[in-house]
């Protein structure tokens, strides 16, 4: 059973940034790839960015490119999302997923896996 366990979430002012990790554990695939989701209160849960297990291969969502970055650290099964540049609009709670499936796409019923969340709130 594949297990994430997602942290960093917090309260940070507009501009401000945070780093967001997700741990994975209980799976034994080489390829793989795991993607970061939010979900606003009153809206559907949209794709924020994925990267792939082998090559880092990465996929963002138009409105992150250029203020978040994902990376990942294979050693500690560990991938992050950096945030940068945070917005109001960025307030939501943050889910990671995993698919035993190395491409890189941002559906979430794409995903088999999924970690509790952690809540980001952008405000002054």
């Amino acid at each position: 059973q594949v297990q994430l366990v997602e942290s960093g979430g917090g309260l940070v002012q507009p501009g401000g940034s945070l780093r967001l990790s997700c741990a994975a554990s209980g799976f034994t695939l080489d390829y793989y790839a795991i993607g970061w989701f939010r979900q606003a209160p009153g809206k559907e849960r949209e794709g924020v960015s994925c990267i792939s297990s082998s090559d880092g291969s990465t996929y963002y969502a138009d409105s992150m490119k250029g203020r978040f970055t994902i990376y990942r650290d294979n050693a500690k099964n560990t991938v992050y999302l950096q945030m940068n540049s945070l917005k109001p609009e960025d307030t939501a709670v943050y889910y990671c997923a995993w698919r035993g499936r190395e491409s890189t796409v941002l559906a979430s019923d794409e995903y088999d896996y999924w970690g509790q969340g952690t809540q980001v709130t952008v405000s002054s």
